[in-house]
């Protein structure tokens, strides 16, 4: 049996199994363009969306009824589990007080503080989402440096930013393919180098030109890329000696403990980006800064002048969001549930392994805190230009249907997983059980 035909197999089984989802996803596409709110929620690998009814902890229940180990948990917002009895309290508290009002609460003091204790940096903002706090980080950067480039790693996703939409292409920066509606070139005020290249870095800041760089600590939007050993002190050491700030972006690498990855390994970034699951899963994000750079950000906002400053939005830090981000930080987010979480990790990941060793696939597995990765090929690829030779679309397609089909969600974007505070043993183990199978049945197509 080829592959298409394991596909087409798994395709129909979808259909059978889904007749509601499949039902309202073409009643859908009579009001939503594409067939639904987000064109992303159409990316994963069923042939069409699966609609969801509820999560509870860390599974979720669709439309059919039918249940799933969740280890996409909506792509990092609901890290620490769906439907977290906390925050729902909070929230619904809070929204019988008022959502927002473009004016602090009180919160807005607890919530500062508890935001320098856990991370490091003693200034913060809010925003929407992630993306919203890339934009206004980007532009500081560049209001205080008075340098107009921002470098980036090959392979980076930091949200919507149209500075950060490029790519390595034949050595240089390129444009992403795809792009819509594009009419500024980015490659003039952006600059990409690979990840771990220290030669390249240190090349691309020569000019003196680079406002900032903006950093996942790991890359994680091409497949998990772990930094080699130094590469961080060599980081920060170019960095400072080039004039230029350190952004790291902390998304979904917020997975590596308490403090993110900045606190777990000692990290000392200009600037501090995170958004997703800090407020469990309301959309907001938080930004951070070092009180040296604050003190630069005034004297830049003195230079320029009175005026729009062209950051901020109405809804960033409103009422809701920052009372969810206060219980989030306070009860959920806690040093118990990081180590289970990173127990049930350090489960998942052995036993992915055992499956590559038992089956002699050609594969690996990356680890980042609670977040593992099953990447096809080995070793783990140290750039994005090796990840992308890794990412076969027809085999990841294969993959993560046949684990849909079997009650397991993983994030539709290659194979990254995620393991909350409330994932039990055995739905690490049926996830383990289900690759198990994937490879058995990948073995029978060879033979």
């Amino acid at each position: 049996m080829r592959l298409d035909a394991l596909l087409a197999r798994e395709t129909a089984r979808f259909g059978a199994e889904h007749p509601r989802s499949v039902a309202m996803a073409a009643e859908a596409s009579a009001v939503w363009r594409g067939g639904a709110p987000m064109h992303w929620m159409g990316d994963w690998a069923s042939p069409s969306p699966i609609f969801a009814e509820r999560g509870e902890g860390a599974r979720l229940i669709d439309v059919d009824g039918r249940a799933y180990d969740d280890f996409c948990l909506g792509d990092t917002p609901s890290m620490f589990g769906h439907g977290q009895p906390a925050v729902a309290a909070a929230a619904a508290q809070r929204l019988n007080q008022g959502a927002g009002f473009m004016l602090p609460t009180a919160d807005a003091v607890t919530v500062g503080r508890l935001l320098a204790e856990r991370f490091g940096l003693p200034l913060w903002q809010a925003a929407v989402t992630a993306s919203d706090a890339n934009r206004a980080v980007i532009r500081w950067a560049r209001a205080v440096t008075e340098r107009p480039v921002i470098l980036v790693f090959d392979g980076c996703y930091h949200g919507m930013v149209e500075d950060c939409l490029v790519t390595l292409k034949d050595g240089a920066t390129a444009m992403k393919a795809g792009l819509v509606g594009q009419v500024h070139d980015m490659t003039a005020t952006t600059r990409v180098v690979p990840f771990n290249d220290l030669v390249a870095l240190e090349a691309a800041l020569e000019p003196g030109d680079v406002a900032a760089v903006l950093a996942e600590p790991v890359m994680t939007n091409c497949g998990m890329i772990l930094p080699e050993p130094g590469f961080h002190d060599a980081l920060r050491r170019l960095t400072r000696a080039a004039g230029t700030l350190l952004i790291l972006d902390e998304t979904h690498t917020l997975s590596s403990g308490s403090g993110g990855y900045v606190r777990a390994h000692g990290l000392a970034p200009d600037m501090f980006v995170v958004g997703k699951a800090i407020a469990g899963g309301i959309p907001a994000a938080v930004w951070g800064v070092t009180a040296e750079l604050s003190a630069r950000m005034d004297a830049a906002q003195a230079r320029i002048g009175p005026g729009q400053s062209g950051i901020g939005t109405t809804l960033a830090g409103n009422a809701l969001a920052l009372a969810a981000i206060k219980t989030m930080l306070a009860e959920v987010m806690t040093e118990a549930a990081y180590a289970r979480m990173e127990a049930g990790a350090e489960r998942l990941a052995a036993g992915l392994s055992g499956v590559i060793a038992r089956q002699g696939l050609a594969w690996s597995v990356v680890r980042v805190g609670a977040r593992v990765e099953l990447v096809f090929a080995d070793p783990a690829p140290k750039n994005a230009a090796e990840m992308r030779k890794a990412l076969d679309p027809d085999l990841l397609a294969a993959l993560h249907l046949w684990l849909i089909n079997r009650g397991v969600l993983i994030a539709p974007f290659h194979n990254m997983m995620l393991v909350s505070p409330d994932t039990a043993d055995a739905a690490i183990d049926r996830l383990v059980e289900a690759v198990d199978g994937f490879g058995a049945a990948l073995k029978d197509l060879a033979a």
